[in-house]
This record gives structure tokens, sequence and C-alpha cells, in this order.
């Protein structure tokens, strides 16, 4: 069996052991349960969480996104429509922030998990079902 991508486990947010369960419980957009993650991969069982308050680290990892999504945004304004006031600036930065803030607080989580959880992708085991 070939190894699945580990991008595409990424992408779709997926158990980084075997790259088929969910980390989150619901879709990002669910504003009442967009944050809740499951502590166990509903397929494989490993636990995500390596140690109590783990996730904690992932602040840095969602600063990181925040720079690089400020300057896309001032850049492109710039790019685009050249030099603008302030708050043109501010006000564009600010919606982008709003509306991208469960995607950026989800893969924020998911690279930190890929990054420092120490759990590798295990190929699945097959057993023969002919004996």
């Amino acid at each position: 069996m070939a190894k699945k991508s580990v991008g595409r486990a990424i992408a779709l947010g997926k158990c980084p052991q075997c790259h088929e369960g969910d980390l989150f419980k619901s879709k990002p957009y669910n504003l009442r349960k967009f944050t809740q993650m499951h502590e166990t991969c509903p397929n494989c069982g490993v636990q995500y969480a390596r140690e109590p308050r783990f996730f904690e680290g992932a602040m840095y990892v969602s600063y990181a996104i925040s720079v690089a999504l400020f300057l896309t945004v001032a850049f492109t304004i710039y790019f685009l429509f050249g030099r603008q006031p302030t708050y043109v600036f501010m006000t564009s930065i600010i919606v982008a922030v709003i509306l991208l803030y469960p995607l950026q607080l989800r893969y924020s989580r998911i690279l930190y998990l890929y990054a420092f959880g120490n759990l590798k992708y295990k190929e699945p085991v097959v057993t023969d079902q002919n004996n």
C-alpha cells in the first residue's frame, strides 16, 4: 500500500499517525464548536495532546500565520490600488483576520502537532482474509 501524502493529511486536518482520523470534531465555520478537537484519533486511537496544555505552543505558529496574513493583505492592497490611507489597510487586515480566524486556529494546531507531536505515519496492517 502506498504511503499517504503528508501535505494532503495536513490540508484535510487528519491524524499524523494514520492520515485518516479527523483532528477536529466539526467543520471550521461551525462557530460554536470550531475549537473542539478529538482527544484521541477516531481511527487509530493515538492521543493527540502529548502532555497537559500541549497546544499552547500553537500560539507561536498562529503568530507567524498572523504576520504572514497581515503582510499579504497589506502588500496586495498596495500593489493593486497603490498608496491608500491607513484606515484602508487597517480595516482590510481586521476583516481578513476575523474571516480567517477559524482556519488560522485550526492550522496552527495542525502544524504544531505535525511538527512537535512526535507522531510518525504508520502503514496500516493488512490482514489476509483468505486464510
